[in-house]
């Protein structure tokens, strides 16, 4: 069994916000927690859909339903919820992307500082040998 899936109470909580009440249209869904705990689980360890457990689902038909509900407005409404909800402020937990600092490779750079500034040196310094057609160049002016 996975860990880290959702509990019955938080069930509770989200059960309203994806499960259609009303007549039904098509083939009637599969298990919604399951589809949330897929979803969340890719949130969380930011995995490719494609590497999604099997215990969670077919990795489509997850990745179907969580556009579907993006586009539905839903995770508005739940991020809505929780703000409202008032409940513990450690039950809910974000990372916004600007405060996280990463090392200077994960830019792309090659060769950190060091290339840096044998970069800016090999720029600045004057050139060690000049060309014959520059030197004739600088003799006839």
């Amino acid at each position: 069994m996975l860990r880290g899936l959702l509990t019955d109470e938080e069930w509770a909580f989200f059960e309203p916000f994806v499960v259609e009440t009303g007549p039904f249209r098509g083939r009637p869904p599969g298990s919604h927690r399951r589809v949330l705990n897929a979803i969340f689980w890719v949130a969380r360890t930011g995995i490719p859909w494609h590497d999604l457990p099997p215990e969670l689902g077919n990795w489509n038909s997850v990745h179907r339903q969580y556009r579907r509900w993006t586009t539905s407005g839903l995770w508005d409404v739940l991020l809505q919820a929780l703000a409202d909800g008032g409940g513990d402020a450690d039950a809910l937990q974000m990372i916004d992307s600007t405060i996280v600092s990463a090392h200077h490779c994960a830019a792309g750079v090659k060769g950190g500082l060091t290339a840096r500034v044998l970069d800016a040196r090999a720029v600045a310094s004057r050139p060690r040998s000049i060309s014959a057609p520059m030197l004739m160049a600088c003799r006839s002016a």
